[in-house]
């Protein structure tokens, strides 16, 4: 059952596609943007680690090497041994000796000389083993590093080095702050281009949803305005070819329901005035109601034709057809003129024909004699007494051509393109009196489409009209 989509029935703003897509963008941004201020850090992070420990390690090993020559560790002989080391800048350096007490630090307010200090780095030393560490915090780095020192092989001490730096902390931050504000900016292009381009996008989709919303409620003639080659362009694009077909044929429905209501009430009403004639007529004699009886038939034949022809048209429309199978045309048309040969001698019109052997084309019997049979008709019946009709039937270019001719009054050039048209009439009230349902021809024309086929309609030079009738042409020959 066809609907339609209310104010009531749009969904909430975060299941409208606008929300989506622009939570999307937004999403991946963050994503870009978190890695953007996390592994640049981690990475300059790591660097700086890997310099200060290796820097270090190396300002220690100088000074492990300036007292690798004593026996023993004193005060007095490190404090030598260390006032020959160049200046390192190290915020804190302490010798021990084998047991932890410390005998020399740089500590401004005298250290822990004489004291013994476990400090990790230290206690690693006195078992034999280089320590070094670097951390980050407080705004500052702050890196350790230590190393024993042998003599013979013999551990006898340690030296600890500690430098407190913030001038690369500062430099860190400052990267860290860049890349904050970097992406602030960022995320405010990115949050006002997403908001643009999810609108963008969703605005033309809405604008397709409300042309498919007004073509739901009957207003065939609304097209959606949506400008672009891209793929939202196409649907509207299709949707619009869509919307052209279905609008032709609501039309030609339309005009079909009328025409078809038309007709079958013509009838109808001339079959209910003569039955009330009958009806209402006392004493009426023999002779007028036989009259009228035959007149009911007639319409009642009239009738029957149009439901026939009618049926006929539907099942055509529907594509159900008969599965096709070689038929030979040359029979079929013997036995039609044969039965029209009566009707012609009766309206005292000249029917000819010749024909070609070998003329089969894939269809099936019942269609060819409809087409046939339509033609035929017509021709005879809208050509005067002492008129001619010829038919022809021939082969060419791997075509079976039929052609019916007459030299009766012929076609207006304005009716031509619609002669083909359902229930069309050049002349209605000849139409009519002649019997004709105005569906002859439109049955001939979807019949022959069909099956590959084309008919044309066209007005013979010394007058009347010649319908011309093409087959693809089956070699081989076919069923009789």
């Amino acid at each position: 059952e066809w609907g339609t989509i209310s104010r009531n029935d749009r969904p909430a703003i975060w299941e409208s596609l606008q929300f989506r897509f622009g939570l999307s963008y937004i999403l991946i941004i963050l994503g870009v943007l978190l890695l953007l201020n996390s592994y640049p850090l981690l990475v300059s992070e790591d660097l700086v680690f890997r310099s200060k420990t290796t820097n270090l390690q190396a300002s220690v090993a100088v000074m492990v090497n300036s007292l690798s020559g004593l026996d023993r560790l004193t005060e007095e002989n490190v404090s030598a041994a260390m006032s020959v080391v160049e200046e390192t800048g190290l915020s804190r350096i302490l010798v021990t000796d084998n047991a932890g007490r410390v005998l020399y630090d740089t500590r401004e307010t005298g250290g822990a000389v004489g004291s013994y200090v476990l400090y990790t780095e230290i206690v690693q030393a006195l078992l034999g083993e280089d320590a070094s560490s670097c951390t980050y915090q407080g705004a500052a780095f702050r890196s350790r590093a230590s190393s024993p020192v042998l003599y013979q092989n013999q551990i006898i001490g340690a030296v600890y080095a500690y430098e407190y730096d913030t001038d690369q902390a500062a430099l860190l931050a400052g990267l860290q702050g860049n890349l904050l504000r970097l992406s602030g900016v960022i995320a405010l292009v990115v949050l006002v281009l997403s908001l643009i381009l999810s609108k963008t996008l969703t605005r033309r989709i809405g604008l397709l949803l409300n042309a498919i919303q007004q073509v739901r409620e009957g207003s065939y003639s609304h097209r959606a305005d949506i400008r672009g080659g891209d793929e939202i362009a196409q649907i509207g694009h299709e949707f619009n070819s869509l919307t052209d077909r279905l609008q032709i044929t609501e039309t030609a429905r339309r005009r079909f329901v009328s025409d078809a209501s038309h007709e079958l009430k013509t009838p109808l009403a001339a079959i209910r005035l003569l039955s009330d004639s009958i009806l209402q007529t006392d004493n009426i004699d023999l002779e007028t109601t036989k009259e009228f009886v035959s007149d009911i038939e007639q319409e009642a034949e009239r009738l029957s034709r149009i439901t026939e022809d009618l049926l006929r048209l539907t099942r055509l429309d529907s594509g159900v057809l008969e599965a096709p199978m070689p038929v030979d045309v040359l029979p079929v048309l013997e036995q039609v003129l044969r039965m029209m040969n009566l009707v012609a001698q009766e309206k005292e019109v000249d029917l000819t024909y010749s024909a070609a052997e070998d003329c089969a084309v894939l269809g099936t019997r019942d269609e060819i004699h409809q087409v046939i049979y339509n033609l035929v008709d017509n021709a005879v019946k809208y050509t005067g007494s002492g008129g001619a009709v010829q038919v022809a039937l021939g082969r060419a270019a791997g075509e079976v051509i039929l052609t019916v001719a007459d030299n009766g009054a012929g076609i207006p050039e304005a009716d031509l393109p619609r002669i083909f048209e359902r229930f069309y009439r050049v002349d209605k009230a000849r139409s009519r009196a002649a019997g004709g349902t105005g569906l002859g021809l439109s049955i001939v024309n979807d019949t022959v489409k069909r099956r590959g086929g084309v008919v044309e309609a066209a007005n013979r030079p010394g007058g009347g009209a010649v319908f011309t009738v093409r087959w693809p042409r089956l070699e081989g020959g076919g069923n009789g």
